[in-house]
């Protein structure tokens, strides 16, 4: 891998999947002995979105009392 004049750096697919690495992960760099780890950023409730909020706040909320096969059905025109 080549660094760009711009700093950027191409991390191969296969990394990408395994680690999860989205477009839009935001990533930190930690100094280590011989070199620099990269890992992703966890979310925090500094850095959420709010789609992330909302998110948290809607998990379990629920109150249809349907199994997710009948939603399902519901959607496809099934039921």
């Amino acid at each position: 891998m080549k660094v760009t004049i711009k700093g950027q750096i191409t991390v191969p697919l296969a990394l990408r999947e395994r680690y999860g690495l989205h477009p839009g992960t935001e990533v930190e760099f930690e100094p280590e002995a011989g070199g620099l780890r990269v890992k992703a950023r966890k979310r925090t409730r500094k850095n959420a979105t709010a789609f992330d909020t909302w998110l948290v706040h809607a998990a379990g909320s629920s109150t249809a009392g349907l199994s997710t096969d009948k939603i399902m059905a519901m959607t496809r025109g099934e039921g």
